[in-house]
């Protein structure tokens, strides 16, 4: 377990220096609509952007080295250090201080995540979801990616970068899953992945992740899809792993009094995030 809690801060920092990089890249491309791929298309031209991708692809490695020795409910809620790293990298990327607001909302996601789990004590489950697992996540987790694509036309800054976030939160949930699975299968029979229908998934959804991560990435400052999309993917990969997966949580009795207020932190976390105010792109403090 040692292990994979190592591998899964490894990915974060990682996934960190590649958010701020892809970031960085995206607000420089004219800005395009909600999940339009020609977004991707033309950052897979730009140096800068592919530059980025490279601790990401690193992160993803980790990643799913870290899935195949420890639970999704703790190894994705780990990634959150990724938050701390990404924020400061912006800043100094674009030569400013990170805005107090941005550095507020991604504390109080942190604290309230890191206490649930702490409360929580997330447990291992089944490593392979039976196909009725899978097609309740998938209706379900289609079902809301729909709801804040919808939301997200009618949107603009911060707002519209929080629900691109969350959307891609709920996408990159389901590629860990998928991934989880698939480092699995690879581990114990290797050619018979080739032939296995959860790799296939894992490159649409792998995809469909990153083409709408960077329109989010478009929108605001990095805090507010970043903030969105890193925590989401944890929760959401909760609760892909304990109805799917059937990993356990501590859930109850006085656990509620830590429980309970980490979850209304985080969404307040979310809150502070989505609606900071896009008329500055910098803080220079003073």
């Amino acid at each position: 377990m040692i292990a994979a809690i190592g591998l899964a801060v490894g990915s974060a920092v990682c996934f960190a220096f590649g958010a701020a990089l892809q970031q960085r890249a995206a607000r420089r491309e004219p800005q395009h609509g909600t999940a339009d791929p020609r977004l991707l298309i033309r950052l897979l031209r730009r140096r800068s952007w592919l530059l980025g991708k490279l601790p990401d692809l690193t992160g993803t490695l980790l990643q799913a080295l870290a899935l195949r020795f420890g639970p999704l409910t703790l190894i994705q809620p780990l990634l959150i250090t990724a938050m701390f790293l990404a924020i400061p990298l912006e800043a100094a990327l674009d030569h400013r201080r990170p805005h107090p607001r941005d550095i507020t909302a991604v504390a109080v996601c942190v604290l309230g995540l890191t206490a649930f789990l702490g409360a929580a004590r997330p447990r291992a489950g089944v490593a392979q979801p039976s196909m009725m697992g899978w097609l309740g996540v998938a209706l379900i987790g289609s079902a809301l990616v729909g709801i804040c694509l919808l939301l997200a036309h009618r949107a603009t800054g911060a707002l519209r970068g929080t629900l691109l976030g969350i959307a891609s939160g709920l996408l990159y949930a389901g590629t860990a899953s998928l991934l989880k699975t698939v480092a699995e299968r690879v581990a114990h029979d290797p050619l018979s992945t080739l032939v296995d229908w959860h790799l296939y998934a894992l490159a649409v959804v792998g995809f469909a992740s990153v083409a709408l991560n960077q329109n989010a990435f478009q929108n605001g400052p990095l805090a507010a899809p970043l903030t969105s999309i890193t925590l989401v993917d944890p929760v959401a990969s909760i609760v892909i792993g304990v109805t799917a997966f059937h990993e356990t949580l501590s859930v109850g009795g006085l656990r509620l009094l830590v429980e309970v207020p980490a979850v209304l932190a985080m969404g307040f976390g979310i809150w502070l995030a989505s609606t900071r105010s896009t008329g500055r792109e910098g803080y220079e403090g003073g």
